[in-house]
């Protein structure tokens, strides 16, 4: 097995190459990985299998957009997971076919399950070591609390968050190997063993792992045409997106949840898909009794007319990731029209106008886990090549941008007791800045992380202990 990286590619040309750099020399039969690829980059064509057919007749592929809601297989993939002209689109996904019917390589959403139920998954000290890295990563970013949703998506086996907290979390405690602080979210389908688990061992396994509650999905992602809109998408006249789970099934599945005190986090991005989550979270929150539930949002990036005063009238937290609108402006002007884009996409502003809480991310690995690039991005939302702001209107001050990243942000997760604020009696999880002036960032966003400091201990750079 091998892997190759497709992030910043802008043309066909050194996709291909890639590929068949990375495929030299591997074993006949060996899965290659890999993923990152943005087709806005090459004038917005998706790829094919065709494109890469050729270099890899032996090796079946695997190449993940970099949304996380799009792949591209190459034929043999394809021919080892039995998708042929006669396979029909899964429950909330879609293999994307060609004029005659045959699949071209795209798998969307759920669709996806039907390659990577194919391959096998990574070994269990190779989960680890990616957790180790990943969480020195965020140290060197500043990060000292992340929100994990884990490796679930619509139709892959809820089982993976449940072994990666006993196999890579626990393990990590126990062995001292916990750097940052995470507060994991699990498949809404399995809010009843969450809810057993809460009752024997607490919300907190440790200072390091918190149980925050459960996730689902109501539809795609823009970039792989999959969210869902109430108006089709301008380059598919026919497309409307995708509602990856039954709202009967979405709304029975919520209500157990909310019961059980569980906190409830569903990704939305289209407009359609906003207005049909808060619709369902107005009805479980008046069927169950009144309480602070902090139901979730996940993105809210494209709202309808009025939709954005609903967040705060319904107390629900606008979970957005700033730095998304980067990849997003022209696209979502070429998919939606400048009018749609422009009226209701990444409404920030607005949603603080409505008194909505919002709270920032980074998406990672879909974006940088950078939230000092983040901060800037949401102050000046200046996409990349372009000198103007883009819907200068909704751009955030510093303080809010701030707000946002650390005690909003903790709020949104049950965690804002214990952190997000430097405050009497919380934990002393801290960043030094490069610069001493706030307002020097605000005026060109140049600032770097010197130290990362987790419950008063300096955790990046690490100090070397000096010998005897």
């Amino acid at each position: 097995m091998a892997r190759v990286e497709l992030r910043g590619v802008n043309r066909k040309e050194l996709f291909v190459s890639k590929v068949k750099e990375a495929v030299t020399n591997m074993k006949s039969g060996s899965w290659l990985l890999g993923g990152g690829w943005n087709n806005d980059l090459w004038g917005g064509d998706f790829p094919m299998a065709s494109w890469i057919d050729d270099i890899t007749p032996h090796n079946p592929v695997w190449l993940s957009r970099m949304d996380g809601h799009m792949g591209l297989a190459n034929s043999l993939a394809l021919k080892i997971a039995g998708i042929s002209h006669d396979t029909q689109d899964t429950d909330g996904g879609a293999i994307v076919k060609n004029s005659d019917g045959e699949p071209t390589g795209l798998l969307i959403d759920s669709a996806m399950k039907l390659v990577l139920s194919c391959i096998p998954e990574p070994s269990t000290d190779e989960r680890r070591n990616a957790l180790l890295t990943a969480s020195n990563l965020a140290l060197m970013r500043g990060v000292t609390t992340v929100v994990d949703f884990g490796r679930y998506f619509p139709g892959s086996p809820t089982e993976l968050s449940w072994e990666d907290l006993s196999d890579v979390y626990q393990w990590a405690d126990l062995s001292g190997n916990m750097v940052i602080r995470v507060c994991l979210f699990f498949p809404l389908e399995t809010w009843a063993r969450l809810e057993g688990f809460v009752k024997k061992v607490g919300r907190s396994l440790s200072q390091w792992i918190h149980l925050g509650g459960v996730k689902a999905f109501a539809d795609g992602s823009l970039g792989s045409n999959s969210a869902l809109f109430y108006e089709p998408y301008v380059d598919e006249p026919h497309n409307y997106g995708l509602q990856v789970t039954n709202m009967d099934r979405l709304y029975n599945l919520t209500l157990s949840a909310d019961k059980a005190n569980l906190q409830v986090a569903i990704h939305a991005i289209g407009d359609r898909a906003n207005d049909l989550i808060l619709d369902m979270y107005a009805s479980v929150a008046s069927e169950n009794q009144m309480k602070d539930r902090r139901f979730r949002i996940e993105h809210a990036q494209h709202l309808a007319p009025g939709t954005v005063a609903r967040f705060g009238e319904q107390a629900v937290v606008a979970s957005v990731q700033p730095d998304h609108l980067l990849d997003d402006a022209d696209s979502a002007i070429k998919k939606l029209g400048l009018k749609r884009a422009e009226g209701g996409s990444y409404l920030f502003k607005s949603l603080l106008a409505n008194n909505a809480q919002l709270a920032f991310g980074s998406d990672w690995p879909v974006a940088d886990i950078n939230p000092l690039r983040s901060i800037a991005t949401a102050m000046k939302r200046i996409p990349p090549g372009q000198q103007k702001a883009w819907i200068p209107s909704e751009r955030t001050s510093l303080k809010e941008a701030l707000d946002a990243y650390t005690i909003s942000a903790a709020r949104a997760c049950f965690l804002d007791k214990n952190v997000g604020s430097l405050s009497p009696g919380k934990l002393a999880d801290f960043v030094v800045l490069s610069t001493d002036s706030w307002d020097s960032f605000a005026s060109d966003g140049s600032a770097s992380v010197q130290a990362t400091y987790v419950g008063g201990i300096q955790a990046y750079p690490k100090k070397i202990k000096a010998d005897n």
